[in-house]
């Protein structure tokens, strides 16, 4: 199973990676600049954090922590599918996934 979680800061990855296990938990980090995401964003989440509808929202007005070692570094820029597709590749390529 993949799942994504709100991971802004160092300490909530490390506190994902506890829960998960360190043997199980790859951290990916898609670096997306902001104004993709914004383009990307089907539910207006930034829009409205923006217009201060929304408060503490990551990026806008809360703080993100890059990455120091991510197991994959990806480029967010590019399409979604791609995206997808290098992060497959990558799981196939550490045996995390059959291929």
């Amino acid at each position: 199973t993949i799942n994504c979680f709100v991971s802004p800061t160092k300490d909530i990855r490390a506190q994902a990676k506890e829960i998960i296990g360190a043997d199980d938990f790859l951290e990916v980090f898609i670096n997306t600049p902001i104004e993709i995401c914004e383009q990307r964003d089907p539910k207006g989440l930034y829009k409205k954090a923006r217009a201060g509808e929304i408060k503490g929202f990551t990026g806008i007005d809360a703080p993100y922590e890059t990455p120091i070692k991510p197991e994959i570094h990806l480029d967010g820029a590019k399409p979604v599918e791609e995206i997808a597709q290098q992060t497959v590749d990558f799981l196939k390529s550490i045996g995390k996934l059959p291929g």
